[in-house]
């Protein structure tokens, strides 16, 4: 099934899973309930950022970019952290990895690495995944 939600994502965003070595951006944006961001932070950085370094360390992922806004946004606006991940290209985005495997190496304590990351999307109010492609302006007409 995940197979095919993949195939069907990737035929409705234009994106030949065959083609393009070409690197696969995606932009993870977390609203966080008012007064947890610290918190969420601090649990991202202890349990889901390691995650990602290693993915990077490994050749799946090209880079991880954490940003916060300097200023406030009205409330229907409102993200706190966006995380962007470049992906080595579409087929390590969505092939086959098995994260599981890995968070089992480096996180043996399962009970604690659990409780903990339930409790990071517990204090979110939204979590959005947006999968984004360059424009090339030079080429437009």
């Amino acid at each position: 099934m995940k197979k095919l939600l993949i195939l069907v994502f990737l035929l409705t965003t234009g994106i030949a899973f065959a083609q393009s070595p070409k690197p696969y951006a995606v932009e993870y944006y977390y609203k966080v309930q008012w007064g947890h961001q610290q918190e969420f932070l601090d649990l991202f950085k202890k349990n889901h950022y390691p995650l990602l370094k290693k993915q990077i360390e490994m050749g799946r992922m090209t880079s991880v970019t954490v940003t916060a806004p300097r200023y406030h946004q009205d409330e229907a606006a409102r993200w706190d952290y966006r995380v962007t991940i470049v992906f080595k290209d579409a087929a390590a985005a969505f092939g086959d990895f098995d994260e599981q495997a890995l968070i089992r190496q480096m996180y043996p304590d399962q009970a604690t690495y659990k409780k903990e990351e339930q409790r990071r999307f517990e204090i979110l109010d939204q979590h959005t995944d947006v999968p984004i492609v360059p424009v090339d302006m030079d080429s437009r007409p």
